[in-house]
């Protein structure tokens, strides 16, 4: 007769076959990947966060596209060029879809575009382009904020006399007020407390991402509430966001819709008040407030992330630097300011800023994506979500994507190797 510590052996044993099997049984209609273990699935592996060095020696294991576990949620990795390009181009439609979390579910609360589905995001999205086009290439006014902020971020980099320093926080500065300018039709000092508030928020929301604390927190969102951790700061900032957001809202109504709108909030109250008896309209405050708090957090990184890598190539390669800077100085003269229509007349420099961003991966893992129908990708099969949320990272691309891009613009060659997708 079995004793209680056996007895408890035993059950704990079951358990733990009886959720190996669960998971083989989920994962039958999936890609192929690393065996998961109950529970945690494939954490252990990756050593509890998504490093892409892990993901691409699993890549040469199992292909391109393979299945991972984190916990009990199977995620589809997208490997290299030819997977992602087949996801993206080849059947957008089929993976258009934004995986449910609680931790997006409480940022987000499905409202806005990051992080959205379905009627809502084709309506936010559609309008978001318009009005970011309508705001941005061509309009005179935002072409003045950009080179008032290039002229201030000029002026840090002489500050420094020559001494070694770390230009990403003066990127980020920089960028974050030229969306500022956009968004809310104002700019904010560089020592401006909530402008500094909102430079410390953006950070923080991009250094939570696939941590082990958000995976924590989508695994046990009723425990995590109720426990301290890097997650109570984040949601901290995102209320402060949300506050930030509604103020300047306010700031607008008070103001009154202009017959010419000048800024992306301008627009939507606007198009809120055109929308007002249309049943089907997604145009509502929290939308906007939302919208917002997206444009911040990705309009900004991304664009500083580029200029950080911007630096590091034309400082490993001074040739290049010198070439470039020749030919600004004969085209542009002692003023140097420079403005969209003068790419016509720097094809050099165009074609440097377009290898820059074709040769480093400003993020080695995209936002993640869900199928919102079943599909097949590199003739392997990918299911609709349907209970469980089965959706994929793409990665982007490491290798692969030189041959297609040289066919699209001449360009310099930095190197004959592509850079890793993960080292900055």
């Amino acid at each position: 007769m079995l004793g209680i510590s056996e007895f408890f052996v035993v059950l704990l044993a079951s358990l733990l076959f009886v959720q190996f099997l669960k998971l083989q049984w989920r994962g039958r209609r999936l890609p192929p990947g690393p065996t998961p273990l109950p529970f945690i699935g494939n954490l252990w592996l990756l050593r509890f966060k998504l490093h892409p060095e892990t993901v691409e020696k699993l890549a040469q294991i199992h292909g391109n596209i393979f299945t991972l576990w984190l916990g009990q949620s199977p995620v589809i990795v997208l490997h290299g060029f030819q997977a992602v390009k087949d996801a993206l181009t080849t059947h957008p439609e089929d993976v258009s879809g934004r995986p449910t979390t609680p931790f997006f579910n409480e940022k987000a609360s499905e409202k806005g575009i990051l992080l959205t589905n379905g009627h809502t995001w084709k309506q936010q999205r559609r309008f978001g382009l318009m009005t970011l086009r309508n705001l941005g290439l061509g309009k005179k006014g935002l072409e003045h904020r950009i080179q008032e902020e290039t002229g201030r971020l000029l002026e840090y980099f002489s500050s420094e006399r020559g001494q070694p320093f770390d230009p990403a926080f003066y990127f980020s500065q920089a960028l974050s007020n030229v969306i500022c300018a956009m968004v809310l039709g104002r700019c904010f000092s560089a020592d401006d407390e909530t402008f500094q508030q909102l430079l410390k928020a953006n950070d923080c929301s991009l250094k939570f991402a696939g941590t082990i604390s958000e995976r924590l927190y989508n695994t046990f969102p009723w425990l995590m509430d109720h426990l301290p951790g890097p997650h109570k700061k984040l949601l901290s900032y995102n209320k402060f966001l949300y506050s930030f957001a509604k103020e300047e809202i306010r700031r607008h109504e008070e103001s009154g819709i202009p017959d010419e709108p000048q800024d992306f909030i301008d627009f939507y109250l606007a198009q809120m008040a055109k929308c007002k008896d249309d049943p089907t309209s997604t145009f509502d405050e929290g939308n906007l407030i939302q919208i917002i708090v997206d444009l911040f957090i990705a309009g900004t990184e991304s664009t500083a992330t580029t200029l950080r890598w911007a630096v590091i190539c034309l400082v490993l390669h001074p040739n290049i630097q010198e070439n470039v800077q020749k030919e600004l100085d004969d085209v542009l003269g002692p003023s140097q300011l420079i403005c969209y229509e003068d790419r016509k007349n720097l094809p050099y420099t165009n074609a440097v800023i377009h290898e820059i961003q074709r040769y480093n991966c400003i993020a080695p893992v995209g936002v993640p994506r869900q199928c919102v129908k079943d599909t097949t990708l590199l003739g392997l099969p990918v299911p609709k979500v349907q209970r469980h949320s089965s959706f994929f990272c793409p990665l982007l691309p490491s290798k692969g994507s030189q041959a297609l891009e040289s066919q699209l613009l001449p360009v310099p060659q930095i190197d004959n190797t592509p850079a890793s997708p993960c080292t900055l």
